[in-house]
């Protein structure tokens, strides 16, 4: 079992920056990439970005490449998603995930937290 707790969230102007934090704790958590995704009002939620447990690989939705920034810190069981130059489009709850290096998917993902909102305003 893994457990999810996201933090970090609030309100933003746009061009302002945000950093969300998950901390994930289980006894498997080094077996599963951790990641993030979004859901925006009224659309599916989508993938945003996991890096596997060595930190060595990355993978990001390419809409949001050079904006967002996901690290790991794997002595405090906690990844990271740093949002910098935020859009109003970027309002959405963001989750934290963990599943296999390859779930970039809603239904590969194994475990959810439980969302935290970001707001970004015009």
């Amino acid at each position: 079992q893994v457990h999810l707790v996201e933090s970090g969230g609030g309100l933003v102007q746009a061009g302002g920056s945000l950093r969300l934090s998950c901390a994930a704790s289980g006894r498997t958590i080094n077996n599963y990439s951790l990641g993030w995704f979004r859901q925006a009002p009224g659309k599916e939620r989508e993938f945003v970005a996991n890096i596997i447990w060595s930190g060595r690989t990355i993978y990001y939705a390419d809409s949001l490449k050079g904006r967002f920034t996901i690290s790991r810190d794997n002595a405090k069981n906690t990844v990271y998603l740093q949002m910098n130059s935020l859009k109003p489009e970027d309002t959405a709850v963001y989750y934290c995930a963990a599943g296999p290096w390859s779930a970039r998917t809603v239904a590969a993902i194994d475990y959810w937290g439980q969302g935290t909102q970001v707001t970004v305003s015009s």
